[in-house]
């Protein structure tokens, strides 16, 4: 809860703050987050070894981006699910599904900006 007596410049503060633990529980507790940037550290390793263009930078890392804000938000889904029906149910599971199926598209979309960057390198 809001606490009064802050100002706007604490309260942003204090926002910053919560919105890092947040980051860094998701990077230490969840696997799927851990695999997820895992794999965007590879490919920022691999773009300065391939010394991609500022273009192409700036693509890999929406698109990294893109698959932990994904990730990130099926899992606070899930997460929300889990806490709100304990037991199997069947419109949850259908809540998450959606959910996880948001996290596959961005991470397809990342594939194939990676290949677009890097096929061509290699050939």
């Amino acid at each position: 809860m809001k606490d009064p007596s802050d100002s706007f410049i604490k309260g942003r503060i204090k926002s910053l703050k919560f919105a890092f633990k947040g980051a860094y529980l998701l990077v230490t507790t969840e696997h799927s987050i851990m695999v997820q940037f895992g794999f965007g550290i590879a490919v920022i390793i691999l773009g300065f070894v391939m010394q991609i263009s500022a273009i192409e930078w700036m693509f890999q890392l929406l698109a990294i981006g893109l698959v932990l804000v994904a990730e990130s938000l099926n899992t606070g889904i899930e997460k929300l699910c889990d806490f709100v029906h304990k037991d199997y149910h069947e419109r949850i599971g259908f809540i998450k599904d959606i959910s996880a199926g948001a996290a596959t598209f961005a991470t397809i979309i990342a594939i194939i900006i990676g290949l677009t960057i890097y096929v061509p390198k290699f050939i």
